[in-house]
């Protein structure tokens, strides 16, 4: 029985060397684990970090190109006011155009006219902007060097005008 005895020491022994063995390798393996497991997780915050920066950015992003949106409308919108405008400017002066054109007519028709037409020259002309814009048009219009001038209803205008910005002046 000495032997069995010594048989089931060795076995025990073998037993016990195995299971240090095996324990020691599930101590690497729980070592090499949680090593991963710290890596994963400070690659995981890394992802989030990214993945928070990457949404702050695209939200900047989409912002920034809102306002740009706003201000591209802003801008349309008052390039279309202004094109409203010079619209309405154009057609004004076409009418003012057709009005000096006749009152040229009239004016070379009887001389006797020339004081009355000069006051339809500058007529609903009501501050003194007004009065200048529209005598430097009437000039361009009538002065003698132009094919169309008219030296006296240039000096009738020029006497109109005097009087007005005197008077408004």
């Amino acid at each position: 029985m000495s032997h069995q005895v010594k048989n089931a020491g060795e076995g025990m022994e073998q037993f016990r060397q195995w299971c240090f063995q095996e324990t020691v390798k599930l101590e690497r393996k729980k070592k090499d684990f949680d090593k991963e497991k710290r890596e994963f997780e400070e690659e995981k915050r890394s992802f989030e970090r990214e993945r928070k920066e990457f949404y702050f950015k695209r939200e900047t992003e989409e912002r920034r190109l809102e306002q740009k949106e706003r201000l591209l409308d802003m801008k349309r919108d008052i390039l279309e006011t202004e094109l409203k405008k010079l619209a309405g400017e154009r057609d004004q002066l076409e009418r003012e155009k057709h009005f000096y054109q006749e009152a040229q007519n009239r004016c070379g028709a009887g001389g006797n006219d020339l004081a009355v037409n000069a006051e339809l020259f500058f007529k609903g002309v009501g501050n003194e902007l007004a009065l200048k814009k529209r005598y430097k048009d009437l000039i361009k219009i009538y002065h003698p060097d132009n094919l169309a001038g008219d030296t006296k209803a240039l000096q009738e205008i020029n006497r109109e005008y005097d009087v007005l910005k005197k008077r408004l002046g």
